[in-house]
């Protein structure tokens, strides 16, 4: 199976092999069991707002900036995009929510991704739509020594968030690694599609509540249902990429 998805992946990309030098893992849902109370602080956010939303729309639009999530919710509602006064007004909203309901734990098995590829000598960076301080500054704390900041691409660095290709073209030129010397770890259809426009190796990690089929619609290469299991088939991920 891994093999079949490297050949396929060679085939479309017009490229003779895969050679990972680098990691770009997402944050959210891949490093961090934070995606439920990113989408309940959204939710309630939303409602409070009343603009039109249901839980299961934030596991969709993961991957966006804030402000893309923001002015989606607001076209489906009003028909227009938030002021800016609206937008600030909700994002800080979202996020107080967010800091009161998670509990920073981080996701089962990415340790052992993240040992896994240091194992192998590859870069580990985060490109990441979120720009949740709390978060991000933890990184260090909970997997020290496998992120350094000026190795991070968050919503603070890009004009365009996922699925637009921008994240995971700065997550390349920050490794100095071309897209067949680095492959993208990742949980949200957009960040997939993000992953594959920017002509990445893209794994997904279906560590949420949406079906299989829409991760692989969106374009993922491999699929596992967890990081315990990525970790476990590194070793042959590698075998068939080298």
């Amino acid at each position: 199976m891994i093999q079949e998805a490297v050949n396929r992946y060679l085939l479309k990309r017009k490229q003779t092999s895969l050679s990972p030098k680098a990691v770009l893992f997402d944050m959210d849902g891949v490093l961090y069991d934070s995606m439920r109370f990113h989408a309940r602080a959204w939710y309630e956010t939303a409602m409070n707002h009343h603009l039109q939303a249901v839980q299961a729309d934030f596991y969709m639009f993961e991957g966006r900036t804030g402000e893309s999530t923001i002015n989606e919710l607001y076209r489906r509602t009003f028909q227009r995009d938030a002021t800016d006064k609206e937008k600030q007004e909700l994002y800080d909203e979202k996020a107080m929510l967010f800091n009161k309901y998670n509990d920073g734990k981080a996701m089962t098995g990415a340790g052992d991704v993240l040992k896994q590829a240091q194992t192998h000598g590859l870069q580990t960076l985060v490109v990441t739509g979120s720009g949740q301080h709390s978060l991000i500054n933890k990184l260090e704390q909970t997997y020290p020594g496998c992120f350094s900041r000026e190795k991070m691409v968050t919503a603070f660095d890009v004009k365009y968030g996922k699925p637009h290709p921008e994240p995971y073209l700065m997550g390349l030129e920050k490794a100095g690694v071309r897209a067949n010397e680095a492959f993208v770890v990742e949980n949200a259809p957009m960040g997939v599609e993000a992953g594959v426009a920017a002509g990445i190796f893209t794994i997904a990690v279906n560590t949420g509540p949406l079906p299989d089929k829409v991760l692989l619609d969106a374009g993922a290469d491999l699929l596992y249902p967890d990081m315990e299991s990525l970790a476990k088939d590194w070793d042959n991920i590698m075998k068939c990429m080298g």
